[in-house]
């Protein structure tokens, strides 16, 4: 029992130390307005992310771009077979992004980026018919990465850097479905990681093969996150043999995917500008999540995963309707890496379709508000997660999910 309970748990409670696929692309407010496309845009420091190579494509000596969005997001959970239905609570997410390039003569500029591509706040009941997979979330990773992009001729040019990242989980989840203490409370842990950091790299091109014509590429490294020292907080545990839980620590090695983005822009009768992005994630190296107890008498454990490769289709298209205002709309398809079977509440993840937009004002020449509005339709799924056993048996948890969010943002860029 003991063993069981230990694999079953940690196993779940690990994965979201990873994000389990919970990617979160809202990397800047005129990109996201335009389906989040920026590969072949050249418009702001937002290239910092999107794709270094073209920072030097800015004509100006200093741009900035920073802003931030509010996630506000809910997950239902049904099961019609014993009319069952509860829903997430999960406070309000503030991902951000702050973008620096300055630029050193025609052929170098230098850039500087920190943004949150990974991060997520779920919350569900207590106690409720999914608590032994997961009660609560608190996921954080900041990317901080310095840039050099360089013109190789006129029309094309090369870019990247290394990215460090840092971050930390707080996940807490029930031990099984029945287990209380003698008060009746249900026995449950919570883990607890901070500190965790890694470091990786990017590299990326652009060729403007004619004055409106740009293509850029731009690739993203996997990066190993070791987890060291993680603490397991045991609450309500009963005394007994069968259940010797105490408190302990652990170690795991935790891999984020590499990303490649391939993007073409168009720009048409000077006010108009087309976009088309194309994503593709390699979640596949997450294949399983090892687990190291420091305490010996606690088994090591290995949990498959078995995540698919996973793509993103993004449009987008820029109006400039006047030298104060510009218009921006957009769509993508985000496709989901959980496979049939895998399907966890901590990470309820299906296909996505995203409608976006927004609009800049110019402030004055230099100072420019930048706003955006998401709306994130997830496809409605019956799935479960059919991993979970208790006293030797599988125990699958299946239900209907159905997701949304509604995302507005707000940014600011300065140039000199």
């Amino acid at each position: 029992m003991k063993k069981l309970l230990f694999l079953c748990l940690f196993g779940l409670a690990a994965s979201v130390t990873y994000a389990g696929g919970y990617r979160v692309s809202l990397q800047g407010q005129r990109s996201l307005a335009m389906g989040h496309t920026g590969v072949a845009v050249v418009n702001n420091a937002e290239l910092a992310f999107f794709n270094p190579a073209g920072l030097v494509y800015l004509e100006d000596k200093i741009n900035m771009a920073v802003g931030a969005s509010a996630v506000f997001s809910e997950t239902v959970w049904q099961n019609d077979q014993f009319g069952e239905t509860y829903r997430t609570d999960s406070p309000v997410g503030t991902p951000f992004y702050a973008y620096f390039s300055y630029r050193m003569n025609d052929w170098l500029s230098l850039g500087l980026a920190a943004y949150t591509p990974y991060g997520s706040t779920v919350e569900w009941p207590d106690d409720w018919s999914g608590s032994h997979l997961v009660n609560n979330i608190d996921l954080k990773a900041i990317y901080i990465q310095a840039l050099a992009s360089v013109k190789i001729t006129d029309n094309l040019s090369v870019g990247g850097g290394p990215i460090y990242v840092t971050g930390g989980v707080n996940f807490n989840r029930n031990l099984n479905r029945t287990l209380t203490d003698l008060e009746g409370n249900r026995s449950n842990v919570t883990v607890d990681a901070t500190g965790v950091s890694a470091f990786g790299w990017s590299a990326s091109t652009m060729y403007k093969p004619t004055d409106r014509l740009t293509v850029g590429l731009n690739y993203r490294s996997e990066i190993m996150m070791d987890a060291e020292g993680g603490d397991a907080d045991f609450q309500n545990i009963p005394n007994s043999p069968l259940t010797p839980f105490e408190d302990t620590s652990f170690d795991a090695e935790l891999p984020l995917p590499a990303e490649l983005s391939v993007g073409v822009s168009y720009e048409l009768l000077d006010k108009w500008l087309l976009a088309v992005d194309y994503n593709r994630t390699y979640w596949s190296v997450y294949e399983s999540l090892d687990i190291d107890f420091a305490n010996p008498n606690i088994p090591d454990s290995q949990n498959a995963r078995n995540y698919k490769d996973a793509a993103t289709y993004r449009f987008g298209m820029q109006y400039l309707a006047n030298e104060m205002f510009t218009l921006r709309v957009g769509y993508y398809f985000d496709e989901s890496p959980v496979q049939s079977g895998y399907f966890a509440p901590e990470t309820p993840r299906n296909d996505a379709q995203g409608f976006t937009g927004g609009l800049s004002v110019n402030v004055n020449e230099r100072l420019s508000i930048d706003a955006s509005f998401l709306y994130n339709r997830y496809k409605e799924v019956d799935e479960s997660y059919d991993y979970y056993s208790e006293d030797g048996q599988k125990v699958p948890f299946e239900g209907t999910y159905k997701t949304s969010a509604f995302i507005p943002g707000l940014g600011l860029t300065y140039k000199i």
